[in-house]
């Protein structure tokens, strides 16, 4: 299984604060990588990174082989990364279609397509064909969170990212939201979340990465994570 993402190594500041400390996540084609941790582990950090929002001031970021680290986040997008960021933050006063057509904008010469993709969206959410002439800021919370993530498959990523997903809904809103996570990785795509809802993370994903201020403290297949101990004390309540 090939690597789409490998970060190695890398440390992180905001301003003289430094965030990250020899951060390493790799993700491979096709998986679900899940990256699980208290709020300030440094979760988001770490797709600012991947986003070209924050240079890495030392390590390496690539993606599939070549260095992103430094690049801008247009070029990012462009090379085939899509990120649906924290509480959603989509256009209230666009239509569903509308957002949905934003997200595929970098393929906007490829007609047939985005057609293929939205008729794709659509079977995952069907709920969004049903209120595709509706404002997206009418939508319920679950239902824009649906939205924000297929308005990042619009664009047909290599390497879909995910900060929080379940930030904001209901429990059970949260459970359907991470089945449909699971579908969309079934449908082949490669995903990596960051989240607080550990086990709802670890229950979809192949494998897991523990994130304790700014260091990973533990990595591995996603079951085994969840059984162990330490995590399931600090991060699962059990």
């Amino acid at each position: 299984m090939d690597t789409v993402l490998d970060i190695r190594e890398a440390d992180a500041f905001y301003g003289k604060a430094q965030i990250l400390f020899g951060v390493s996540v790799t993700v491979r084609r096709g998986e679900v990588v899940a990256v699980i941790g208290a709020n300030g582990a440094g979760k988001s950090t770490t797709l600012n990174l991947v986003m070209g929002r924050l240079k890495p001031s030392g390590g390496h970021v690539e993606l599939d082989g070549h260095s992103i680290a430094g690049a801008a986040t247009e070029q990012i997008i462009a090379a085939g990364v899509a990120c649906v960021p924290q509480r959603r933050r989509i256009f209230p006063t666009l239509t569903v279609l509308e957002n949905l057509e934003v997200g595929g904008y970098v393929r906007r010469k490829d007609k047939a397509g985005l057609a293929r993709t939205l008729d794709e969206v659509y079977g995952l959410f069907p709920v969004l064909k049903k209120k595709s002439h509706m404002l997206g800021g009418v939508l319920s919370g679950g239902e824009q969170q649906m939205l924000a993530i297929g308005r990042g498959l619009m664009s047909s990523p290599k390497l879909l990212l995910l900060d929080e997903p379940s930030m904001g809904i209901s429990p059970k809103l949260t459970t359907e939201m991470f089945a449909d996570i699971k579908r969309i990785a079934q449908t082949g795509r490669t995903v990596m979340l960051v989240e607080q809802n550990a086990y709802a993370a670890l229950g979809i994903a192949d494998r897991g990465y523990v994130l304790e201020n700014g260091r990973v403290a533990l990595e591995g297949e996603a079951q085994r994570l969840i059984h162990d101990d330490y995590v399931r004390q600090t991060y699962l309540g059990a």
